[in-house]
């Protein structure tokens, strides 16, 4: 399997967003992340790193969400 598990970090805390993540899309103010299961979800964020082996998205806020 090679999808990943999205996380906002905001500070010293990790909040998952949303599991099994197949698809990340930038959008004009954000990302729209797809899973395996065929939900979709907007979120105002950036891409703060991946960390693919270990199957982890880790977002960065950009604003409110």
């Amino acid at each position: 399997m090679c999808e990943a598990n999205a996380y906002l970090i905001e500070g010293e805390d990790k909040t998952l967003v949303m599991e099994s993540v197949d698809s990340v899309e930038p959008e004009d103010d954000g990302l729209k992340l797809m899973n395996i299961f065929g939900e979709q979800r907007f979120i105002k964020a950036k891409i703060h790193s991946l960390a693919l082996v270990d199957h982890y998205i880790y977002l960065s806020p950009l604003g409110d969400l």
